[in-house]
């Protein structure tokens, strides 16, 4: 299996049959990412929760691909109202066994809201996403805050990487991270959301220095980390 940083909080997973997942496609007005919509390929669509950096370009790459897209109920049907055919909803604290393997969505501390001509609508609950792929487990916290039932992760799964924001403002800063890494225990730590807008700019390089040796990994862009 191969992980693949696009900056931002979007993280592209190909399992070892060739199966393409995309999480949280913020492309289109996000100048870190090295990919262009429309040329993305990708055969499911993980979506943490409903603002517009994460929403990001969901339906378009939906539509392109006939892909299904997977998030809370609320976004699945928005997703359904612009023409994408193919939707799973899950909700928190449910799990599914798709053909490529499981997922389980869990608590993320956040809020969600899509502005659709000119209005705020509510996306549903914000999460984050365990997926048990290829024998390995991979956690995407989404933009969740730092709260101290994220141990419960540590209980129920071994993860081998998890995917922590560390921008502030919006979500964990970098010491909240460093906790929130403490309770999940994850063998690998990957930072994300961060440095995208001047309001979240962050050194990713000091946040890992504050992890047991060994435990974080910056990703630049483009890297991929094999599995």
């Amino acid at each position: 299996m191969k992980l693949t940083y696009h900056g931002h909080s979007v993280v592209m997973i190909t399992t070892d049959d060739g199966t393409r997942i995309i999480i949280d496609p913020f492309i289109t007005g996000n100048e870190l990412t090295d990919l262009i919509s429309s040329d993305v390929q990708a055969d499911y669509l993980l979506i943490t929760h409903g603002h517009g950096d994460h929403i990001g370009d969901m339906v378009e790459i939906a539509k392109n691909n006939q892909a299904t897209v997977i998030a809370i109920p609320e976004l699945t049907h928005y997703a359904i109202t612009q023409g994408v055919d193919t939707v799973h909803s899950l909700n928190i604290g449910g799990a599914f066994d798709f053909p490529f393997g499981r997922v389980k969505m869990v608590f993320a501390q956040h809020s969600s809201g899509y502005e659709i001509d000119g209005q705020m609508v509510y996306m549903g609950e914000p999460a984050g996403f365990v997926l048990q792929i290829d024998g390995k487990t991979i956690y995407h916290a989404g933009d969740t805050a730092y709260f101290s039932d994220l141990a419960l992760l540590n209980d129920d799964f071994t993860i081998d990487v998890a995917f922590l924001p560390i921008g502030d403002n919006f979500t964990m800063g970098p010491d909240d991270a460093v906790k929130a890494s403490q309770k999940i225990q994850a063998k690998t730590v990957v930072p994300i959301h961060y440095n995208t807008f001047p309001v979240i700019k962050q050194n990713p390089e000091e946040f890992v220095a504050k992890l047991p040796k060994g435990m974080g990994y910056v990703m630049q862009v483009g890297d991929e980390l094999n599995l």
